[in-house]
């Protein structure tokens, strides 16, 4: 945790505005209202001339600039207020962002988030799961740096950037890439890559031929950060196999992202692909990664939406895949309180036990029509 007061080097001057690749996807992906209104110069003119919206930008100007050369000051001047939220949330345009509960309540998903981030990334607050979250121990000087440097780059000129009128944007983004926790946006997009083939099969697939849309096999990351698989992963793959081998799923689907343990730098689902594949023969085109769930609401949550971005129908019911333990947790009622307390609604349903280890699952629509950063995982 950041303690003593910090000193704050003057920022560099920069004449022009380089694209960074990273950073863009990265705000598409995490904040894609803001991102959206920073790349409409009238949508962003509009916001800002709506009723009390300049005095509340100008209240956190000058909230930062109190801070003189106190970093973390700068970083608690960065959050959003409950009543800046609010104002801001019911300014946005209403077709500024597509969002099926509106775009006032995306705007506050948004804002929400950056807080999240910086009081995980800036200020030390540990997060709910502190053995995958957040950053991990860090050096104090280390920290500073880091401090430092998203300081700078939230102060840098970046072309669609909503940061000429608030920095908190690119400064919860540049808090997460000098972290190097940039994973939200490395699979993009996710119907291309390592889906292609799976999605160009779903394309006019015959969905009435299976009882079931697919198999979710959830993830359970190794121990050791030089371990690409888990030994409780190696075992879920097998039960895949056997199971898909029954031929009444369309789909496997693997989840898990790079998580677990902290300093990993594999990602699960991609693991977990080559593995279907290359010793079980399992077919490229059977098989979806989901390489963004960090834990196992996630799992269900972000299945459920890659079924939908493929077309699959959400009344199909799919089954999960997982060892006895994991199994008898998703079936409990505490998970259902779980998912409840951590995403706000259930992915699902869980239906029959097929076996110790299989669980049927109905997905349900709202998880996949709410955006995919609620709330966000730092």
């Amino acid at each position: 945790m950041l303690m003593a007061t910090l000193a704050v080097a003057p920022a560099p001057v920069f004449a022009g505005s380089a694209g960074d690749s990273a950073t863009e996807a990265l705000s598409h992906r995490v904040f894609p209202l803001f991102d959206a209104i920073g790349h409409d110069a009238r949508a962003l003119a509009a916001l800002t001339a709506r009723a009390g919206i300049p005095a509340v930008l100008e209240a956190r100007q000058t909230r930062r600039e109190a801070c003189d050369q106190d970093l973390p000051c700068r970083a608690r001047a960065m959050l959003w207020h409950d009543t800046e939220t609010a104002a801001v949330s019911a300014a946005i345009p209403a077709d500024a962002y597509a969002a099926d509960d509106g775009a006032a309540a995306q705007a506050r998903r948004e804002l929400v988030g950056i807080n999240t981030i910086i009081r995980t990334y800036a200020l030390g607050e540990v997060p709910r799961y502190p053995d995958i979250d957040g950053p991990g121990t860090v050096d104090p000087r280390d920290a500073k740096a880091r401090l430092q440097a998203a300081v700078w780059l939230a102060a840098t000129p970046r072309a669609g950037s909503v940061q000429t009128v608030d920095p908190s944007v690119d400064f919860a983004l540049a808090l997460l890439d000098v972290n190097d926790r940039a994973d939200a946006a490395g699979f993009e997009p996710l119907t291309g890559g390592y889906n292609a083939a799976a999605v160009k099969r779903s394309r006019g697939l015959a969905w009435s031929r299976y009882r079931y849309s697919a198999l979710i096999v959830t993830g359970v990351g190794p121990e050791t950060p030089e371990t690409p698989l888990s030994a409780f992963g190696k075992y879920h793959l097998r039960l895949a196999a056997d199971r898909f081998a029954q031929g009444d799923a369309a789909f496997l689907i693997v989840s898990g992202g790079r998580a677990h343990p902290r300093a990993t730098r594999f990602t699960e689902a991609v693991e977990m692909r080559r593995a279907l594949i290359e010793r079980y023969a399992i077919p490229a085109d059977a098989i979806l990664i989901e390489p963004y769930a960090r834990h196992t609401t996630t799992n269900l949550r972000n299945a459920t939406r890659l079924l939908a971005a493929i077309g699959a129908p959400l009344a199909m019911e799919t089954v999960i895949v997982s060892n006895p333990g994991q199994s008898a947790t998703i079936e409990s009622p505490a998970f259902v309180e779980r998912n409840r307390s951590e995403l706000g609604y259930q992915p699902g349903t869980v239906g029959p036990r097929l076996s110790p280890t299989a669980l049927v699952f109905r997905p349900a629509p709202q998880s996949a029509r709410i955006d995919p950063r609620d709330p966000l995982d730092p």
